[in-house]
Parts: C-alpha cells; structure tokens; sequence
C-alpha cells in the first residue's frame, strides 16, 4: 500500500518513513520543505493522489495554544476533505496522551485535532503516546540563559520514537478502529531530570533550574495527567538506553 507521511522530513515522520520501507509500504514524504503546507487545501489535493492511507505525524514548534490550535485544526480539517474527495480509507494520527485533559499550550492543537476526528464518522485512527526520549534535549534548547536552562517540573514516561513510529505504520495498514491502545514509555522520569542525564552524557557544562510551572497547564505536568494509564501498551527502550546512544 503507498502511505502519504505528513511531516515526513520531522522527527516522528522520517521515523515513519523507515518503518513503513521496512514493512514493505510505499511512502509519500509530505512537508512544507517538500513544497506541501497542510493549511493551504490547493496544495494537499493533488498530493494525496493515489494514496491508500494517511499517517499524520505533522506539528508546530509553539507553546501558544493559539497557533498549535489553527495550524493543527486547520490541517486536520485539509486532510480529511482531501481524504474524502479521493477516496482515501485511513487516517491515522498521532496525538499526547492528556492532551485532552491538559487542552494547554501546544497540548490544545492535539486537543483539538482529536476533538474534529471524533466528528468524522469513521475512517480515523487516533495513536495517543507520551513523550519522546528527545523531548529533554527539544526543551532544553528552547529556554534558557548562558549555561542555566529553565525546566518545568514535570513527570514523563517518555518512549522511543521508532516504537511509536512502527505502531502507526502498523495501524495504518489495518482497518480504522478511532482511539488505538495509548503507547508510552517503559518508566518514569521527570524531564528534569531527563536533561540532568542528557547534559552529563554530552558532557554539557549547561546547569538546570527547575520551577513549577503555574496554572491548569503546570499541574498537569505535575499531578500524572501526561502519563499513560493502566490501560497503556508500554515500549520497551528505556531513556537511559536511548542516552547511551548520544554519547
């Protein structure tokens, strides 16, 4: 079957790109760095052509709520009149465990995105999983000054981005079942602590100074919200084996 990749050059895309060659899929790399913006409707149409299913594993680097809001929604909303107008099966997309809850920040794009598939009826698959092992580093880079760098308290049990990446691969080939078996990592961790470790592996002279963000948004780091429940299949590569890979 050939797979459209939304944000096929992004982390989690490219991801999905190898496990569907290894699985034996055809693949469509989709991006604005391949000419395609999810937000302009003119530009998906014709993309999608002769494609089975659609992975959407795009994002926004933001954390106002605002702009993950319209870029998310407003994608979304393109891809599935695309989907529909071509006769496209399966859309499978990729969302945070909590999202829902937290409907925060970045956190409310996924929010929203799950809230306009469950208004479709039928043909969607949604994927909730936790953090990725990257994410200590990602928020590391963001906030900071000098050598301190600024982190939230804020539990995580982050997984392997290949796992969450095979998972959908697998999930797109099947038939569209709405929410799939949220996915998280095999132990918890607060990302503080995940930068502590990801700085002394890089032998990073870079110091951590954690705060409590305020807000619905900093108790949802904080009180579980973000982790997966007991319901949740779990990876298998911990953080610990994903930072021996960094050295």
């Amino acid at each position: 079957m050939k797979i459209a990749v939304i944000g096929g050059m992004g982390l989690l895309g490219s991801a999905v790109i190898t496990a569907a060659a290894a699985a034996g899929h055809e693949t469509a790399a989709l991006s604005r760095r391949a000419g395609v913006d999810i937000t302009v409707f003119e530009q998906v149409l014709p993309a999608l052509e002769g494609v089975d299913a659609v992975i959407d594993a795009s994002s926004i680097a933001t954390a106002k709520a605002k702009q993950a809001v319209m870029f998310i929604a407003r994608g979304t909303r393109n891809l599935l009149a695309a989907e529909r107008e071509l006769g496209i099966r399966h859309h499978v997309a990729i969302s945070i465990i909590g999202a829902a809850k937290t409907n925060a920040g970045y956190y409310a794009g996924k929010a929203a995105q799950e809230k306009i598939l469950r208004r479709e009826p039928g043909g969607w698959t949604v994927l909730r999983a936790t953090q990725f092992h990257e994410f200590g580093k990602q928020i590391a880079e963001r906030y900071g000054v000098g050598n301190l760098r600024f982190i939230p308290t804020m539990r995580s049990q982050p997984v392997a981005v290949h796992e969450v990446a095979e998972e959908l691969v697998r999930l797109a080939a099947a038939e569209p079942i709405g929410y799939a078996q949220d996915l998280g990592g095999p132990e918890e961790i607060t990302v503080p602590d995940m930068v502590r470790q990801y700085f002394s592996v890089t032998y990073s002279s870079n110091r951590v100074l954690e705060f409590p963000l305020p807000g619905r948004f900093g108790r949802s780091m904080r009180d579980g919200s973000l982790l997966p429940g007991p319901g949740a299949r779990l990876g298998t590569q911990t953080y610990r084996e994903w930072l021996a890979m960094q050295r």
